[in-house]
C-alpha cells in the first residue's frame, strides 16, 4: 500500500508538471507575456507572495519588473498592472480588450457568472444596460434618492441617539443605514433595524466580505485548481451566501405576489417585466436567476462598500481630531445647525469633499479591483497578451501613485485641494476602478458618502476611547477587500 501510494503520488506531480509545462509552451506559442518572476511547476510563484499579503508581495515584485508584469497562481497566468498610467492604459484607453471579467473562485459557485458583476458577453451588457436604466429611473443621482438617504441619516442618527453617548461598535448601525438606501430601489421599502431578518443578512454580509479577504480566501482564489477538492473555509464562505440567496429569493417570491405590471414599484418588478416581454426569447438573459444573481450583487455591492468607507471614515476623523474640526467649522458656517444637508451643498465645502475622497483613497476598499481578463489576444506595451488571461490591475498602486498625489501614503485632505482650498479632481482617484466595468452604482455611492458623513458630524462629534495617537488604522484583513479593524467609539451631541 505504502509503494501504491508513493507511485501515485509522483504521478500527480509528473502529470501537473507535465499540464504545467504543455500550458506554458501553449502561452508562449500564442502570446509574449510581460516578463516577471520565474513559476514552478503546479505552486507557480507561491515562493514569492504571501498569502496574507498578496498586495504587498505583487508591489515588491513591481519594484523589480516594471509596472506590466506576469505572476503564476498555481499554472494559471495573471498579468499585474501597477501605477496609475499602466491601470488607466489598460481600463480606459483599451477599455473594450480589458472588459472581460474572472470570478473569484470563492464567489464562483454562487455567482456562476450571472448577474451583473462576474458576467461576460452580451449577458454582461444586457444587465449592465438594464440595472443602470433602472437605477436611473427610481432616482440614482436625482432629487428622489437625495431625499431617500436624508431619511435614512435622519434614522440613523436616531440609533446614534440612543447609545447616549456609551462606547459602541459602529459596523452594524452604518451597514444597515446604508443597505437600506439600496433596498428601497430593489425592494422598494426599507427594513426596519430591529427585524431579525434584516440583522441576519447584514452579518452574512460582513462575515463573507470578511472570510473572502482573509489569507485562506486568497490562497484558495489563486489556487483553487488543486484546493476545490479538499474542505475548508472556502465551503463556509458558499454556504453563507448561499443562505443569502435563500433569503432574498424569499422576499423577490414575495414580491411577485403583489406584482402589477402596470404600477413597477421597483427594480424586481421592472425586471419581472422585462422577463414577461422576453419570455418567447430562447436566448433571453431575463430569467429567475439572473434575477437572483443581480439582486444579491446590488445588495452585496450597494451596502459593503460605502458601509466599510464610512466605518474606516469615523475612524479616520477620530485619529486626525484637527480634521474633523475643521469639517465641523465648515458644514456649521455652509448649513448650520438645523436645516437637513443636500448634496447641493458639496460644490460649497470643498474642504469636506476632500476629506471624503481621502478617507476613499486611504480605505482602498478594492484594492486589485475585482480580476479583470481580455476579451481577445490583445497587444500591450510590446507585449502579446491572449485571449482569457486575467488581469490584476492595481488599484491601490493608483490610488497611492506618488506622481500624482502630494503625500500618497499619509491621510491628508490636501492631496484633493489646491493652493487656494479648492476641491481639486484627480485622475488617479479609481476607488470604484474605471472604464467599463466602474461600479454601475458610483453616483449613488457618492451621493451616501457625502450626505451620511455631513448629517452625523453636523449632529455629533466622535470621540476615541483611546488618544488619537494610540489608533490603529491596520485592516482586519487585505484581500478582495480591505476590511476596517474593529474599533468602539462614543457619539457626543454637538
Amino acid at each position: 500500500m505504502e509503494l501504491a501510494g508513493a507511485v501515485t503520488f509522483f504521478l500527480v506531480i509528473y502529470v501537473s508538471c507535465l499540464a504545467f509545462i504543455t500550458a506554458k509552451r501553449k502561452l508562449s506559442q500564442k502570446g509574449r507575456l510581460p516578463p516577471g518572476p520565474t513559476p514552478l511547476p503546479l505552486i507557480g510563484n507561491f515562493l514569492q507572495i504571501k498569502a496574507t499579503e498578496t498586495l504587498k508581495s505583487l508591489l515588491k515584485l513591481s519594484e523589480k519588473y516594471g509596472s506590466v508584469f506576469t505572476v503564476y497562481f498555481g499554472s494559471r497566468p495573471i498579468v499585474v498592472l501597477c501605477g496609475h498610467k499602466a491601470v488607466k492604459e489598460a481600463l480606459v484607453d483599451r477599455a473594450e480588450e480589458f472588459s472581460g471579467r474572472v470570478t473569484n473562485a470563492t464567489l464562483k459557485r454562487t455567482f456562476e457568472e450571472l448577474g451583473l458583476i462576474f458576467a461576460n458577453g452580451e449577458r454582461w451588457r444586457q444587465m449592465r444596460r438594464f440595472s443602470l436604466t433602472v437605477l436611473r429611473d427610481f432616482g440614482m443621482g436625482k432629487k428622489s434618492i437625495q431625499e431617500r438617504i436624508q431619511e435614512e441619516a435622519q434614522f440613523l442618527l436616531e440609533e446614534f441617539r440612543k447609545t447616549k453617548e456609551k462606547p459602541f461598535d459602529p459596523t452594524y448601525f452604518l451597514s444597515r443605514a446604508v443597505s437600506n438606501v439600496i433596498c428601497s430601489i430593489v425592494f422598494g421599502d426599507r427594513f426596519d433595524y430591529e427585524d431579525k431578518e434584516f440583522q441576519s443578512l447584514m452579518e452574512m454580509m460582513n462575515n463573507s466580505f470578511r472570510e473572502m479577504s482573509s489569507a485562506w480566501g486568497q490562497v484558495y482564489d489563486m489556487y483553487f485548481n488543486i484546493l476545490k477538492y479538499f474542505p475548508g473555509p472556502h465551503t463556509k464562505i458558499y454556504d453563507t451566501l448561499e443562505d443569502m440567496k435563500r433569503l432574498l429569493a424569499k422576499k423577490i417570491q414575495k414580491n411577485k405576489e403583489t406584482f402589477d405590471p402596470d404600477f413597477p414599484r421597483h427594480f424586481i418588478d421592472c425586471f419581472l417585466i422585462q422577463m414577461e416581454k422576453e419570455k418567447d426569447k430562447p436566448s433571453s438573459e431575463f430569467n429567475d436567476m439572473n434575477l437572483l444573481i443581480t439582486t444579491l450583487n446590488l445588495f452585496f455591492a450597494g451596502t459593503e462598500t460605502v458601509s466599510s468607507t464610512l466605518r474606516y471614515g469615523f475612524l479616520f476623523l477620530m485619529k486626525y481630531p484637527e480634521v474633523q474640526a475643521k469639517v465641523h467649522e465648515e458644514i456649521d458656517r455652509v448649513i448650520g445647525r438645523n436645516r437637513v444637508p443636500n448634496i447641493e451643498d458639496r460644490s460649497q465645502m470643498p474642504y469636506a469633499d476632500a476629506v471624503i475622497h481621502e478617507i476613499q483613497r486611504c480605505s482602498d476598499l478594492i484594492p486589485m479591483d475585482v480580476p479583470h481578463m481580455v476579451i481577445r489576444d490583445t497587444e500591450f506595451r510590446g507585449y502579446m497578451i491572449p485571449k482569457g488571461t486575467e488581469i490584476y490591475p492595481l488599484l491601490s498602486s493608483a490610488l497611492h501613485d506618488p506622481t500624482m498625489f502630494k503625500r500618497p501614503f499619509a491621510f491628508s485632505p490636501e492631496n484633493f485641494l489646491d493652493e487656494n482650498g479648492r476641491f481639486k479632481k484627480n485622475e488617479a482617484f479609481v476607488p470604484f476602478s474605471s472604464g467599463k466595468r466602474i461600479c454601475a452604482g458610483e453616483a449613488l455611492a457618492r451621493m451616501e458618502l457625502f450626505l451620511f458623513f455631513t448629517t452625523v458630524l453636523q449632529s455629533f462629534e466622535l470621540k476615541p476611547l483611546i488618544p488619537p495617537e494610540d489608533i490603529d488604522t491596520t485592516p482586519q484583513e487585505s484581500g478582495l477587500g480591505t476590511i476596517p479593524p474593529f474599533y468602539q467609539l462614543s457619539i457626543v451631541a454637538r
